[in-house]
């Protein structure tokens, strides 16, 4: 009994505190008039460096927008699929923006927002290789993957007879795939798309999607209001047309459906 009115005693204070007590990551952001958002730079066009070493890339463009409407500066800290999570984990970012597929798995230990692009992996191949699916590959064929990707997932329960040749960027896979190292790249189509354009002699990205994935802002848990916040940016970003401009701006077509919720 006296751990019950303990309990219930511990509930009705907590119920009490002041508000500032309880405040999450958004307050933080706002107090130091800054938000750091961990980006990926190593895979054009979602992020990379131009010929100056300055950011660039469609994950750069939605947060610079991101931080203007939190009206806050806006720092940029270099993470990588490796170390993303770990980042957030740690304290130095205050939001993920890395190209982050939101999965249930994933969900256990951060929270995603509402997602501000949609993609789904698909299949990068020599052009002459003859491969036409990813059902094709076998223990003759050398694959190009990330490392615990959602690609990952899929390539081993699809065809886990393959070479699994991991890579830490689509520039990376890019490179290996033209010096004929490897036989299929598998990674999201917004990537391997890119790269067929850019090397349309050699390479061909086959047109089947395996996936179909919500690119999401993640966060830690406990940041109701700055989920929140997020999820508002995200369906207004879709619903006001940034969506559909800035997507064009990198990919010069109209992007994936989203659906906003405001």
């Amino acid at each position: 009994m006296q751990r019950l009115a303990g309990t219930v005693l511990g509930a009705v204070l907590l119920a009490l505190l002041p508000l500032a007590a309880l405040a999450d990551d958004l307050n933080a952001i706002r107090e130091r008039d800054e938000v750091r958002v961990g980006v990926c730079l190593d895979s054009e066009p979602i992020g990379y460096r131009d010929v100056d070493g300055r950011p660039r890339g469609y994950d750069i463009d939605v947060v610079t927008q991101l931080a203007e409407q939190l009206q806050v500066e806006l720092t940029l800290v270099e993470v990588s699929v490796p170390t993303r999570y770990e980042a957030l984990r740690a304290g130095r970012v205050d939001i993920l923006a890395c190209n982050v597929s939101a999965t249930t798995e994933r969900a256990l230990e951060f929270d995603f927002s509402f997602p501000y692009l949609r993609t789904g992996v698909k299949l990068l191949v020599q052009r002459q290789s003859g491969i036409q699916a990813i059902g094709e590959l076998g223990p003759q064929h050398k694959v190009a993957v990330g490392r615990d990707t959602t690609a990952d997932a899929l390539l081993r329960r699809t065809a886990p007879q393959v070479q699994e040749i991991y890579v830490g960027s689509g520039g990376e896979a890019a490179l290996l795939m033209r010096q004929g190292q490897v036989d299929a790249y598998v990674q999201d189509s917004l990537i391997v798309d890119y790269i067929a354009r850019a090397f349309p002699d050699q390479l061909v990205a086959l047109p089947q999607t395996y996936s179909f994935d919500a690119i999401c802002f993640a966060v830690r848990k406990g940041n109701p209001d700055l989920l929140r916040w997020l999820d508002l940016f995200a369906s207004i970003y879709v619903s006001s047309g940034a969506y559909q401009r800035t997507y064009a701006n990198w990919w010069g077509e109209t992007p994936p459906p989203l659906t906003p919720v405001w």
